[in-house]
């Protein structure tokens, strides 16, 4: 039986921060991590191994980020943990006692409550096993696939698949692709992108059963009548309808848990004593107005482990809660989001206004220059912003991450306005136009038509 200063279940984005965090603030500290997969993956990057445009190598991080800061992998499962006792036990039957336990267990892809499901040629995107499925079929003749769920994950699956010559359908229950991201009037020229590729695009849709024939998927029955026909030997469907946080091993503890995993509070710390977990597994909350959120991001589950490592190394800190700044591709169109789409903040009783801005990425006059959007969402009650999107033929984590940031300082529409920006002919539009200053105008005009500006607003829902 042996001890250790802490022991790490997990060895993905999470574990890694935290080990590493932990071992640069306290040399002498004794850690084990279980990571039980022959790899930690870089999943934001499969679908371009899928693609053919990397090698699958490339998305296997090196055991070294942590062996080579002192850190002792051990590549079982811990089948057990015993709380009061302070031990994890592994699948081999070894026990290993522990002062402190960080859990990192992540998230795992859904698979719906459908007939088929399970099936030899229905796949989920996360593991080595699932590229190389997928990558078995394409080499052997598949020409048709079915990606169900049209979030990031599957919108860039069904990228990939059409790069390789494959005729691909893309379904979701939501009214359009990326549903988590950004609102519906942002949407449009991503579906005119998609469906000028090829794609066949099926929302406000549910997979009502997947017919089998032996093992394989034949069939795929849609709820608006159609039926897709599959070759059950060479075609496959491909499931990305979100993530279930791993958390199997402590359904019967005394862990505080909700839907979306284990409650954590602003420092990473669970309701059991010297127990602290981040990442995927863990539900936390928006910072925005406080209320659970989703949130399985790598920029979550980072910052999430600093914390829990600076926490447990005596040096503080706390997370306000999720932002959610995220990315993705859409054939040429790159499209970030941030805070609380404008439907995600009515669901949640914000009264909100919103603002555009359109200027081009480059100065106008020169070659290139494209279209750039911006949505802003801000309390109409406050005039806080809480949320922006920004479609561009560039890249928009820059922009994004400004509004982020505006955010974080909770400024308001009126602050945003005046923010100073730089321009040069081939890096921006022109020096007379910001497309996230005009957003936040736009949305001022339309409170001046509508009702004054909020003066010395009450606090509200978006403090």
């Amino acid at each position: 039986m042996e001890k250790r200063d802490v022991v790490i279940i997990g060895g993905g984005p999470a574990g890694i921060t935290f080990a590493r965090k932990l071992k640069k603030l306290k040399p002498d500290v004794s850690i084990t991590m279980f990571r039980p997969e022959p790899h930690s993956m870089v999943c934001c990057a499969i679908p371009y191994v899928i693609e053919g445009l990397i090698d699958a190598s490339k998305v296997q991080k090196r055991d070294e980020l942590v062996t080579d800061v002192g850190v002792d992998l051990i590549r079982h499962n811990v089948i057990s943990v015993d709380f009061e006792n302070k031990q994890v036990v592994d699948d081999v039957g070894e026990t290993y006692l522990y002062e402190t336990l960080f859990i990192a267990t992540g998230a795992s892809p859904v698979r719906p409550p459908i007939s088929g499901a399970e099936s030899s040629n229905v796949f989920t995107v996360k593991t080595g096993q699932d590229i190389t499925g997928i990558i078995d079929r394409i080499e052997n003749g598949a020409k048709r696939a079915i990606v169900i769920g049209a979030g990031a994950i599957g919108v860039e699956q069904a990228q990939a698949y059409q790069v390789r010559g494959i005729e691909t359908w893309l379904i979701d229950m939501a009214s359009h692709a990326l549903p988590n991201m950004i609102d519906k009037d942002m949407s449009v020229p991503l579906h005119a992108a998609l469906e000028g590729k090829g794609a066949h695009l099926a929302f406000n849709t549910q997979v009502e059963a997947l017919e089998t024939v032996g093992s394989s998927v034949r069939q795929v029955r849609l709820s608006n009548g159609d039926a897709i026909d599959l070759d059950p030997g060479k075609d496959f469907v491909c499931l990305a309808v979100g993530m279930k946080p791993d958390v199997d091993l402590f359904l019967d503890s005394d862990l505080t848990m909700t839907r979306d995993g284990i409650v954590v509070d602003s420092q990473m710390m669970t309701n059991i004593p010297d127990v602290y977990a981040a990442g995927d597994c863990c539900s936390f909350y928006s910072a925005i107005d406080k209320v659970e959120i989703g949130g399985k991001l790598a920029t979550n589950a980072v910052p999430m482990a600093k914390i829990a490592a600076s926490v447990l190394a005596g040096k503080g800190g706390e997370l306000k809660g999720f932002y959610n700044g995220a990315a993705t591709c859409v054939e040429d169109w790159r499209i970030a989001s941030t805070g609380l789409t404008e439907t995600v903040a009515v669901s949640r009783g914000i009264d909100t206004v919103c603002g555009y801005g359109e200027t081009t990425t480059l100065f106008p006059m020169m070659p290139g220059a494209e279209t750039l959007k911006v949505k802003i969402v801000a309390s109409r009650k406050t005039q806080q912003i809480i949320g922006a999107q920004v479609l561009s033929k560039l890249s928009t984590t820059d922009k994004i991450d400004i509004i982020t940031l505006a955010i974080q300082q909770s400024m308001s529409l009126k602050e945003l306005s005046k923010l100073s920006y730089s321009a040069q002919p081939w890096q921006s539009s022109l020096p007379s136009r910001s497309a996230i200053v005009e957003a936040c105008e736009n949305a001022l005009e339309t409170l001046d038509i509508q009702e004054e500006p909020a003066q010395n607003a009450e606090a509200g829902e978006c403090e």
